[in-house]
C-alpha cells in the first residue's frame, strides 16, 4: 500500500506544482498538402523562433496551441521545399487554408537516404516492437487475427473457424500471458463478443505488438506480451461500410463512421459489425468408432453469429480537450460447441449464448493543465451474461448420428443450463510530462474491480459445489511511473520504469473438495508484487541500431482461474501471480539501392525464465487452476522486407525453444508440447494504379505459412515410433482487390488455403480447407 500511494502523490505533485504555469493558449490547426494535392505524413509544423511544433498526421492534420500573436508557421519535409506563412493569432482558435508543400527535386537523392517511413520509426523504438499498418488490408475479407498470425514471433492456434476459442502465443509465451488492449483498454473488459477473431479489420487503423516487455503506458500485468489495436482517431468525418459472404454460409458486414463539426468541435462516432458462419468444413480422414477406414465428415454443430454496436458522442479539438466522449457498447453472441479439448469427443447439442454492455468515458488533453502535460483517462462499466445450455443424454459421432444415450449425464458431465453474470468496473489514467527536450516522464494507474455470479438453473437448489452462487469480489490494480531520455543527438534512448501490481479477492463462499465431500469457507487476501525494466536503443545512423530490453513482470489470475466457473472448476484464493524476467536483443539495418529499392531487416533473440505458471489441473471430477511448473524460453526471430515502387515483399522466421525446467515435473527438460516452435511466413504485393482507368487501383497479394511438426503430447512419455505429432503445414493464401474513385468503391476476391491442404491446430483440432470470399465496401471522407 505504500509503493501504491507513493506513485501516486509522485504523479499528483508534478500536476499540482505545475498548474499554476497555465497561460491561455490558442488552437492553430489545418492540413498540410503536397503539389500532387496528397495529404501530407510527418511534415515538421514549426511557430519560428518559439519552441512551439507539431508533426502532421496520417491525413496531414496537425495542431499547434500558442499564445495570441503574430508568427511566421514554417512547414518542412525531407524531399519538399520549405514554406513559410505569415500568421496572425487572436484570442479565438484559428483554422488555416490547407498550405501546399511543392517537390524539391535536387532533395531526390537526400530523400532516398534520409526518407523515412512511420514503420521505419516504429524500428527504432527502443522496446521489441512491431506496428502493423492495416489500411491495405481494408479491402480484404481478412480478420485481425489473420493478419496477426502473419507477423514474425506470433502463432495463433485455433478451435474452429469464425467464433472458435484460440490461442494466442508471443515467443513461446502463450493465452491469458498475453493481454489484449483496444486504444490502450483491456480487452478483458469487453465481454467475451470483442475478440480478435471477431473484430473487423476496419474498425482498427494499427495494430502494435509488444514481444516481452510491456511499457508503462500500457499499464498491463502481462507476462509475455501485449496486443494493442488502435482504432482510426484522426479522420473527423467519414464513412466506412462494407459486407462479404463466402464459403461455409460466412457473412461479415461492418459499419464505421464518424461526424465532427468544423466549428462546434461536436462528434459523434457509431461503430457496428455482424458475423454469422455455419462453419460447416469437413473434416478429413477422420476415423470412427469402431471402424478402421477413416473418411471426410462435415461438421454440424459449430454454428457461430455476434453483432455489435458502439456509439459515442461528445467533442473534438477544444480548448478543453482533445477528445471528450461519452460512449455506449452492446454486444451479443451465440456459439455452437462442436468438439471437446480434441476432436474425439464429439457434441451435437452443447450451445451458449450471452450478451454485454458497457457504458463509458474518455478524456484526453495534450498541454494539460500547462504545457507539456499529457492526459488520457478512462472509465467504463461493464455487464456480461453468458448462458452454456447442456442437457442432452446423446452421444454423437461425426456423422451426426447418435452412437449411445447417458440418462443421467449431459454430453460435456453433469446436465446444465449455467447462468453466470460478471460485473466489472475499470478506470485508467495516463499521465505523460516532457521535462525538457531530452526528457519525459510518465505515470499509468490502472483499477480494475469485478465480480462474478453463476448458478445451474437446471438444479438451481444443489449449489454446494458452486463456489458462484453467491457473487465474489476480484479487484486488481496497476500503477506504473517511467522516465525517458535522449542522449547524444537522439542516437542513444533509454526508458527506466517501476511497477506495482496489487491483488485483491474476498470469496464469500470458496468451495474446496476433500475427503469429507464439499466445504465452503471465507477467504480474504490482499497482496503487492513489483515490477521493474529498462529499455535501450542506439542507432549507428538513420538506418540501423541495436535495442535491448529486460523487464521482471507479473501477470495477476483472472476471473474463473480465482473463483472457479461454477461448474468443473473449483475456486483456489491462494493463487499467485505468474512471474517471468523476459530479456531482449535486437538489431536493425536499413539500406536503399538505387532506383528505390528498399530492403529492411530486423532481427531479435530473447529470453524468457518464467514460474509459477498458472494450470489448470484435473482432480477427477473437479479441476482447480494451481500455480505449477517453470519454464526457460530462448529463441529468434527475423524479419526482412523488400520494396520497389509498387512492389513489396517480405519474409520472416521465428524459432523458440520452450523447456520444462520443473524438477517435480515427470516430463523435466522436455520441450513443452501442443506449441509449435519453428514457423515462417512469407508474402507478395503488386499494386498497379490506374491501369483499368483513372483513380482507380488493382492490388494483388499472396501469402505463404510454413509450421514446422510440433510433438501434441510430452515428447518423453511415448516411444519413439508413437510420439504424437502435429505434422509439417505448408499453406497458401491469396487476395486480389479493385477499387474505383480513390477507394471510394471497393470489391476484392480472398482464397484461403488455397491447395486445400489438411491444417491442424491446437490439440490437433483440424481447421478449414479451401475457402473462398468476396467483399464489397464503400469508403467516403
Amino acid at each position: 500500500m505504500r509503493a501504491h500511494r507513493i506513485l501516486l502523490l509522485i504523479a499528483f505533485f508534478v500536476t499540482a506544482t505545475t498548474v499554476y504555469c497555465q497561460n491561455n493558449k490558442i488552437r492553430i490547426s489545418g492540413i498540410i498538402l503536397t503539389n500532387t494535392g496528397t495529404r501530407a505524413e510527418g511534415v515538421s509544423i514549426v511557430l519560428k523562433g518559439t519552441p512551439y511544433t507539431a508533426l502532421t498526421n496520417a491525413d496531414g492534420e496537425y495542431i499547434i496551441t500558442a499564445p495570441s500573436g503574430k508568427y511566421i508557421l514554417v512547414a518542412s519535409l525531407i524531399g519538399f521545399k520549405v514554406k513559410e506563412i505569415e500568421i496572425t493569432v487572436e484570442q479565438s482558435d484559428k483554422k488555416l487554408k490547407n498550405i501546399s508543400i511543392e517537390e524539391d527535386t535536387a532533395a531526390l537523392d537526400e530523400v532516398k537516404i534520409a526518407g523515412k517511413s512511420k514503420e521505419q520509426r516504429v524500428r527504432e523504438q527502443a522496446f521489441n516492437f512491431n506496428s502493423i499498418e492495416l489500411k491495405n488490408l481494408y479491402n480484404t475479407s481478412t480478420d485481425i487475427n489473420q493478419v496477426l498470425n502473419r507477423s514474425s514471433g506470433i502463432r495463433i492456434r485455433e478451435t474452429s473457424g469464425l467464433g472458435g476459442d484460440f490461442n494466442f502465443s508471443v515467443n513461446g509465451l502463450s493465452g491469458k500471458q498475453i493481454k489484449f488492449f483496444i486504444d490502450g483498454i483491456p480487452m478483458e473488459n469487453f465481454g467475451s463478443t470483442m475478440s480478435l477473431n471477431n473484430i473487423p479489420i476496419n474498425l482498427a487503423e494499427r495494430i502494435e505488438v509488444y514481444k516481452g516487455v510491456v511499457p508503462v503506458s500500457l499499464g498491463a500485468d502481462a507476462l509475455g506480451g501485449a496486443v494493442n489495436i488502435v482504432t482510426n482517431q484522426n479522420i473527423n468525418t467519414f464513412l466506412d461500410a462494407s459486407y462479404s459472404y463466402g464459403s461455409f454460409n460466412t457473412q461479415r458486414a461492418a459499419l464505421s463512421s464518424r461526424y465532427t463539426g468544423e466549428k462546434s468541435g461536436f462528434t459523434i462516432g457509431v461503430n457496428a459489425f455482424y458475423n454469422y458462419s455455419d462453419n460447416n468444413y469437413i473434416m478429413k480422414n477422420v476415423t470412427l468408432s469402431g471402424q478402421s477406414t477413416p473418411g471426410n465428415f462435415k461438421r454440424f454443430n459449430d454454428g457461430f453469429e455476434s453483432s455489435m454496436v458502439q456509439v459515442e458522442t461528445g467533442f473534438r479539438n477544444r480548448k478543453w480537450a482533445d477528445i471528450f466522449l461519452i460512449g455506449f457498447n452492446y454486444a451479443d453472441r451465440y456459439k455452437e460447441r462442436q468438439t471437446g479439448a480434441t476432436q474425439e469427443n464429439v457434441f451435437g447439442e452443447v450451445h451458449s449464448k450471452g450478451d454485454f454492455i458497457l457504458p463509458s468515458v474518455k478524456y484526453k488533453k495534450d498541454n494539460f493543465l500547462t504545457d507539456g502535460l499529457s492526459a488520457n483517462l478512462y472509465a467504463s462499466y461493464g455487464i456480461d451474461k453468458n448462458t452454456t445450455t447442456d442437457l442432452s443424454t446423446n452421444k454423437y459421432d461425426w456423422n451426426g448420428e447418435v452412437i449411445d444415450t447417458h440418462p443421467n449425464f449431459g454430453e460435456q458431465g453433469s446436465f446444465q443450463i449455467f447462468k453466470y453474470e460478471n460485473k466489472s468496473a475499470i478506470a485508467r489514467a495516463n499521465f505523460g510530462y516532457k521535462l525538457n527536450e531530452n526528457n519525459a516522464l510518465s505515470f499509468n494507474y490502472n483499477l480494475s474491480n469485478s465480480t462474478r455470479k453463476g448458478i445451474n438453473y437446471y438444479n438451481p437448489n444443489n449449489q454446494d459445489s458452486n463456489a458462484l452462487d453467491v457473487p465474489n469480489k476480484l479487484n486488481k490494480s496497476i500503477a506504473g511511473l517511467g522516465w525517458e531520455n535522449q542522449a547524444f543527438n537522439d542516437r542513444l534512448s533509454t526508458s527506466v520504469f517501476v511497477k506495482n501490481y496489487r491483488l485483491h479477492t474476498y470469496i464469500r463462499e470458496a468451495v474446496f473438495y476433500n475427503a469429507t465431500g464439499y466445504e465452503k469457507e471465507e477467504s480474504e487476501l490482499t497482496d503487492n508484487y513489483f515490477g521493474y525494466g529498462t529499455a535501450l536503443r542506439y542507432k549507428f545512423s538513420d538506418n540501423s541500431g541495436i535495442k535491448a530490453s529486460f523487464e521482471h513482470t507479473y501477470r495477476i489470475p483472472e476471473v474463473e482461474e480465482l473463483l472457479g466457473d461454477g461448474i468443473n472448476i473449483l475456486a483456489n484464493p491462494k493463487l499467485k501471480p505468474e512471474s517471468s524476467d523476459n530479456f531482449n536483443l535486437g538489431a536493425y539495418y536499413k539500406f536503399i539501392l538505387q532506383d528505390y529499392h528498399t530492403v529492411s531487416i530486423e532481427a531479435n533473440g530473447f529470453i524468457r525464465k518464467a514460474q509459477d505458471f498458472i494450470l489448470l489441473l484435473p482432480g477427477g471430477i473437479f479441476s482447480t487452476y494451481s500455480n505449477v511448473g517453470k519454464v526457460d524460453i530462448t529463441g529468434v526471430d527475423t524479419d526482412i522486407k523488400y520494396h520497389f515502387k509498387s512492389f513489396n515483399a517480405s519474409l520472416n522466421a521465428s524459432y523458440n525453444n520452450s523447456i520444462n525446467r520443473d524438477k517435480a515435473s515427470s516430463a523435466y527438460q522436455d520441450r513443452i508440447p501442443n506449441q509449435p516452435w519453428l514457423f515462417a511466413n512469407g508474402s507478395i504485393g503488386y499494386g498497379k494504379e490506374n491501369w483499368l482507368g483513372k483513380n482507380t487501383k488493382i492490388q494483388f497479394d499472396w501469402y505463404s505459412q510454413y509450421i514446422h511438426w510440433f510433438y501434441l503430447t510430452w515428447p518423453s512419455k511415448a516411444f519413439e515410433a508413437g510420439k504424437s505429432r502435429i505434422p509439417t503445414q505448408f499453406i497458401q493464401n491469396a487476395s486480389i482487390s479493385y477499387s474505383l474513385k480513390n477507394g471510394t468503391y471497393n470489391i476484392a476476391l480472398d482464397c484461403t488455403n488455397i491447395f486445400d491442404a489438411e491444417a491442424y491446430d491446437n490439440y490437433k483440432l483440424q481447421k478449414a480447407g479451401r475457402a473462398f470470399y468476396i467483399k464489397f465496401r464503400y469508403f467516403i471522407k
